[in-house]
């Protein structure tokens, strides 16, 4: 860099501009501005000086900046629906690396309310914000309790939900596991260890309802329709332990229950451990194997839903949907798989 260049470089102090780097690569404010905007309408001689001059001053473009002059940001707005579920910290990773591999970025942000008990409230101040960023794309992790709050944030670019429901998202995509699929491998597992007495804890929301049917669905299969039985639960602990509660104070409690993630089932065994009763008394099986069912004091049989493909698939599906596929499937199920531990018992 020459002495004149140097001159014209605002304060080292501050965050370095376009005009900085466009004094230092020696090119005009506009040229540096189309580099970063349409980079394929620039020789490679011309962007190599300002890359080169931009990576010396610690150059990054600003992306509000853009996304008010564009109308469109270049980044991938990641929502998650609740942050304190492990297994979208397990899509999101996964969805990260995919996202990183083909040049893009993310912004990621809750989109519920801290809640009280087991109301989960879309934090729409949240949303209206990420909306006001313009995202090129959008990634919802996990089900929202109001989709109809994203407004524009869910018109005019792709959207997918991983793990999840597009209910209420005509034109979203979604990835997640084959539920049908997976209740089926825990009615399989549970019923050649001897149960039939089989209780579901689920309903309470939209994937909580498609596993609700799949296990009814399942249960018919085998002949135990009249054995059929719905707790309401959502996916939280807590709603696990007020549900299992509930349902181990009827006269003849069930020898078997399947919660509707893991999370949940942490509730149920918490019901279970303060009555005494082991998994020989009765079985217990989550879904999701997260990293919680492999824990030594929980180990949870639990159904593997492959929440790395999920976030993979889905990262894939927006990337391709930005790149203008329009025929991408409107759902991908992923197929799960069975792990068993010691929580559901060695039969009667």
């Amino acid at each position: 860099m020459s002495e004149q260049q140097r001159d014209a470089v605002a304060n080292p102090a501050k965050r370095p501009t376009i005009r900085d780097v466009a004094a230092v690569a020696g090119v005009s404010k506009s040229l540096v501005s189309l580099v970063y905007s349409d980079p394929e309408k620039v020789s490679e001689a011309r962007k190599g000086r300002v890359l080169a001059a931009a990576e010396e001053l610690g150059f990054r473009p600003n992306l509000l900046a853009r996304s008010l002059a564009t109308n469109m940001s270049d980044f991938i707005g990641i929502l998650v629906a609740d942050p304190v579920n492990p297994v979208f910290a397990e899509i999101i990773d996964a969805a990260s690396l995919e996202f990183d591999r083909a040049g893009r970025r993310g912004l990621m942000t809750t989109a519920v309310l801290p809640q009280s008990g087991t109301v989960r409230l879309l934090n729409e101040g949240t949303i209206a914000t990420l909306s006001d960023l313009r995202p090129r794309s959008v990634l919802i992790a996990g089900s929202l309790p109001d989709v109809t709050s994203l407004g524009s944030l869910a018109e005019d670019r792709p959207v997918v939900v991983a793990s999840g429901l597009a209910e209420g998202l005509p034109s979203a995509g979604s990835v997640r596991t084959d539920d049908r699929k997976g209740l089926a491998l825990l009615i399989e597992h549970l019923t050649s260890l001897g149960h039939s007495d089989i209780a579901h804890l689920g309903g309470m929301t939209a994937v909580g309802r498609s596993r609700a049917d799949a296990y009814e669905e399942a249960m018919t299969r085998h002949g135990l329709a009249r054995h059929v039985h719905v707790q309401d639960s959502d996916f939280t602990e807590l709603g696990g332990y007020v549900a299992a509660t509930s349902l181990l104070s009827r006269e003849n409690r069930p020898t078997a229950i399947i919660a509707a993630n893991d999370l949940a089932a942490l509730g149920v065994q918490r019901a279970l451990d303060e009555r005494g009763l082991t998994p020989e008394d009765v079985a217990l099986t989550g879904y999701d194997n997260s990293f919680l069912a492999s824990i030594a004091g929980v180990s949870l049989t639990s159904v593997d839903p492959h929440n790395g493909v999920i976030g993979r698939e889905a990262a894939r599906w927006l990337i391709e949907a930005e790149a203008g596929n329009d025929s991408l499937p409107h759902e991908l199920l992923i197929e799960p798989r069975l792990v068993v531990r010691r929580s559901s018992g060695s039969g009667i």
